[in-house]
């Protein structure tokens, strides 16, 4: 048999093989092509680094180092900022002060749970997953957009169904997401304070997600950022007025006050991301606004909730 050899411009942006009697593809069609892909002066960027950006190390060190560069601001904003007015005005809990112990505490968790379990999978994976070759052409935007919105979507449902389990199995609950549930208070480095299994899943559901729609690794990249920070976003304490939630006409994007709700009442809210479905079948706790603020939703479900206490 005789191996042939093909040239470059006889794959497309996939790696396909798609015109095996054509020496060479139109320049003309090639240029038009990457002209018209809005997104092409940004994947552009990988040129000259895509010996490190196809390594299957790259979406470990993307998630790792944009979880803590996220992190560590907000912080600061916690330690120095504390003891002004404008802190106490956004902040969900203002009567819940963060302590160095608090601090202390769940960095601790999250650097083991880094050292012991992220970095081995990703070195097993560095080991024996080979380099993906990147494609030449950008994603469209379409694909771009939707995929992403696609996956946070499935992850929604997926986590809802996880999490709601977790909840309502006593054996689930004592044995592993009760370690999220040791601060009634979130603050930002409860995100990732996780019992190992819980941080696996999640770390392998948003990973696989993608995989649905065979996504393009700028779309993965980029859902991985947006995943990120909207669960940082659920777990900072505060309700800014530039909040993701507030930014969302439909009212269908839960945010941090929805998920700080769900921390002081652990049997609602357990949607990550939207409402829907807490919405669909009665989980959904009206959150607490910036400042501890209690809405008229709120008080009048604390009402009906003690109403059906005192019946049974």
């Amino acid at each position: 048999m005789v191996n042939v050899t093909h040239p470059p411009s006889a794959y497309d942006a996939g790696g396909n093989l798609t015109n095996i009697s054509a020496p060479s593809a139109d320049p003309v069609e090639v240029l038009l092509n990457r002209e018209s892909r809005f997104l092409q002066p940004i994947w552009d960027l990988r040129l000259g680094y895509e010996d490190y950006l196809q390594s299957p190390l790259f979406p470990v060190f993307l998630s790792v180092f944009y979880y803590f560069g996220l992190c560590i601001p907000v912080t600061f904003i916690d330690v120095f900022c504390k003891k002004q007015q404008w802190y106490k005005n956004y902040k969900i809990q203002p009567d819940k002060e963060i302590t160095a112990a608090q601090l202390w505490d769940t960095l601790s968790l999250t650097m083991w749970n880094h050292v012991l379990f992220i970095m081995p999978a990703a070195m097993a994976q560095w080991v024996w997953t080979p380099s993906s070759p990147l494609p030449e052409l950008a994603p469209t935007l379409f694909d771009f957009l939707w995929h992403q919105i696609a996956g946070l979507f499935i992850f929604d449902f997926q986590y809802y169904v996880w999490h709601m389990t977790h909840h309502k199995v006593r054996f689930l609950y004592r044995h592993i997401h009760a370690v999220h549930h040791r601060y009634n208070s979130p603050f930002v480095w409860v995100t990732q304070y996780l019992h190992p299994w819980e941080l696996v899943v999640t770390g392998f559901l948003t990973t696989t997600n993608t995989w649905f729609f065979d996504s393009h690794p700028l779309t993965v990249w980029s859902y991985m950022v947006v995943s990120i920070t909207i669960s940082v976003e659920d777990h900072v304490g505060f309700d800014f007025p530039f909040s993701l939630h507030n930014m969302d006409p439909t009212g269908n994007f839960g945010g941090s006050p929805k998920h700080d709700m769900h921390h002081q009442k652990p049997l609602t809210n357990f949607e990550p991301f939207f409402n829907h479905f807490d919405k669909m079948f009665g989980s959904f706790c009206p959150p607490m606004g910036p400042g501890g603020l209690k809405s008229k939703a709120l008080l009048d479900y604390e009402r009906k909730a003690k109403e059906c206490k005192k019946n049974f």
